[in-house]
């Protein structure tokens, strides 16, 4: 495969999917990722105001893993029905719905924390209707960048989504600790909800196409879900690859329950060393996403998933032998192996946009977020109880271990190989 190249001056300028652009296609996507930008800021606050409280008010490795579950699970029983959705309705309208409810929710929970009714279970359901909104967001907002981006774009594109999150979690938990300390924890809430408004706004003010599957919307939601699986599997080696980024999100979905106790029970840490740990997770991943960004369009984007894994572990093993007074070395650890992370998913789902139909991109990415999103909670609630068991140090030793080995194997079968010469 090479690189595709520019059209002529006097050629109009091709999707992704083949079809012809509008000459402002640039202003389209710089409307949609502004306003995506603002409100990854506002989310990122709001989560790691969430994940602190718990922190703080417990220290346990398991609320920790509780908060997390009900933070992806719904994003594994529901994105099969926004990637249905997604092929069937129009997508600008999903992803708008989901901002704004996303928004309406976090305000409603500023009200109530502002009444003092702050809870565990508060947050737990916080965490899981704004997971509910992702799960209709994402399948959209994905299969619908094939239609806006050329070819040549598409792997930035898909870059981008991890590349503003990584600007954002860099300064964003600092920030939100800073309100929640400060002005108090509703105040992060009330921010989110703004956010999410400029979200809104963004996507507003672009021209977003939709792809109908005419058939689908004569057929039930299990029939449409049905023909989405047999699009996935009818290439075998993005079958199988997707199977094995899904046994490495079950493997490493631990970590985003486990790190904040690391730096609170294994370094001493208070919130602030918590948010640089954070903010240094987003330094790797802009990093990361930085390479990925600059790499041709013929890079070979299975191999650059299996060297991901492999580096992640490693990184990953190597701050469990740190010793109590270690945590700047645990820091520089975690921007290597933030980098690596960066490295997965824009790859795989420049692989889903290649090798799937455009009518059905939206199941397919629903499916494989369902993967993903019951994998995550199903490894969180496993880490968790062997974190507890086992203390929390060595749990990252195991884990990498285990991400090492899946990396060393993933790139074995031919059919997964083959994607590259595709």
């Amino acid at each position: 495969m090479t690189e595709a190249h520019p059209p002529s001056p006097h050629a109009p300028e091709l999707s992704a999917a083949g079809n012809a652009l509008p000459k402002n296609w640039l202003a389209a996507i710089s409307f949609i990722w502004a306003g995506q930008a603002a409100s990854m800021v506002t989310s990122y606050a709001a989560g790691y105001a969430m994940v602190w409280y718990v922190t703080e008010t417990t220290g346990s490795a398991l609320m920790l893993a509780l908060m997390s579950i009900c933070a992806m699970l719904p994003i594994g029983l529901v994105s099969p029905l926004g990637g249905v959705l997604a092929d069937r309705v129009n997508r600008k309208a999903i992803m708008i719905a989901a901002d704004l409810g996303i928004g309406v929710i976090s305000l409603i929970a500023g009200f109530v924390i502002m009444a003092g009714d702050v809870s565990f279970a508060l947050i737990a359901l916080l965490a899981a209707t704004r997971a509910i909104g992702q799960a209709f967001h994402s399948p959209a907002m994905m299969a619908s960048m094939p239609l806006l981006v050329p070819e040549r774009h598409l792997l930035r594109v898909n870059t981008l989504d991890q590349a503003l999150a990584s600007v954002a979690s860099i300064g964003a938990p600092a920030f939100g600790i800073f309100l929640y300390t400060t002005l108090g924890f509703q105040w992060v809430m009330f921010l989110d909800f703004f956010g999410a408004l400029i979200a809104v706004a963004g996507l507003a003010l672009a021209k977003i196409p939709t792809v109908r599957d005419e058939a689908a919307a004569q057929e039930n939601v299990f029939a449409n879900l049905r023909d989405g699986l047999r699009a996935v599997t009818s290439c075998r080696g993005l079958a199988w690859l997707m199977l094995g980024v899904t046994m490495g999100t079950l493997i490493f979905g631990p970590m985003s329950a486990v790190f904040p106790l690391m730096t609170y029970s294994h370094f001493g840490g208070d919130g602030y060393a918590a948010s640089i740990t954070e903010a240094a997770f987003g330094i790797g991943m802009l990093v990361g996403s930085g390479i990925l960004m600059a790499l041709k369009g013929d890079t070979k984007l299975a191999r650059i998933i299996a060297i991901a894994m492999v580096v992640v572990g490693a990184a990953t093993a190597a701050c469990g032998f740190l010793p109590s007074s270690g945590y700047w070395a645990f820091v520089a650890l975690v921007v290597i192996m933030s980098a690596a992370c960066a490295w997965f998913n824009g790859p795989l789902m420049t692989l889903i946009q290649r090798n799937v139909a455009e009518d059905k991109l939206g199941r397919a990415i629903g499916l494989f977020t369902a993967a993903s999103g019951i994998a995550a909670p199903v490894g969180v609630a496993l880490g968790g109880v062997l974190a507890e068991a086992i203390g929390v140090a060595p749990f990252f030793i195991v884990d990498g271990i285990a991400c090492l080995a899946l990396g060393a194997v993933i790139y074995l079968p031919k059919s997964i190989r083959a994607l590259d010469r595709s």
